[in-house]
């Protein structure tokens, strides 16, 4: 602490007058912004850990808030495909995919709400930016959700089958009375796989992961 005042000290001496060789401007009082962190550090690097801990936390939102964010633009060649006359022209071809013979229409009334290119086609805006979050981020976190449910569910299906006796069966052949209410409860993975990492239980401990001989 003492060399951060002496640091400050150099900042604020008398015009005119030499401090180690360096001539310094003329501060008759201490500069409120230097003094502020003068006195924040000193609160800082007497306190303990945690608010040490919490006022890096703070310095971290404060300096992410105050950066500007960088310019995304869209791209001078993407359009709203509703605007595209090669789009239009795409889409009084579109072929049915479905028994539905206004399957090709529904679907290219769909497209209509992106944005297309030179070329007609819908192009997809992965950035995450709100206005486009249906293009990949809800559609992305949905897969995240529904893949770690189905994991979550077999993880805990295996689990429970472990200390049976014909546990190899029930993994051949699902046990649909055991296997349904884990399917159901398997919603909630996210909240259930947070509580098991705090605990402890979700992943094994070191002792019992056996290492190969070299």
């Amino acid at each position: 602490m003492e060399s951060f005042n002496f640091y400050l000290l150099k900042l604020y001496c008398f015009h005119g007058q030499e401090y180690d060789g360096l001539e310094v401007i003329s501060i008759n009082k201490p500069y409120k912004p230097l003094r502020f962190v003068q006195k924040t550090s000193s609160f800082v690097i007497q306190g303990n850990n945690s608010m040490r801990r919490l006022f890096a936390v703070v310095l971290a939102i404060c300096l992410w808030s105050n950066f500007a964010p960088s310019a995304k633009a869209l791209g001078a060649d993407l359009i709203p495909c509703s605007e595209s006359s090669v789009f239009h022209e795409r889409a009084a071809t579109a072929r049915n995919t479905t028994a539905d013979p206004m399957s090709g229409e529904k679907r290219f009334k769909r497209y209509s709400q992106a944005l297309c290119g030179p070329e007609g086609l819908p192009h997809l805006i992965v950035d995450g930016r709100w206005e486009h979050a249906g293009d990949f981020v809800i559609p992305g976190l949905m897969f995240l959700y529904i893949a770690g449910w189905i994991g979550w569910v077999g993880r805990a299906y295996l689990i429970a089958i472990r200390g049976s006796k014909d546990a190899e069966q029930k993994e051949i052949q699902i046990d649909i009375r055991l296997a349904l209410p884990i399917i159901l409860s398997g919603f909630a993975w996210p909240a259930a796989a947070i509580q098991e990492l705090l605990s402890g239980s979700l992943t094994a401990k070191e002792s019992e992961i056996t290492v190969s001989p070299r």
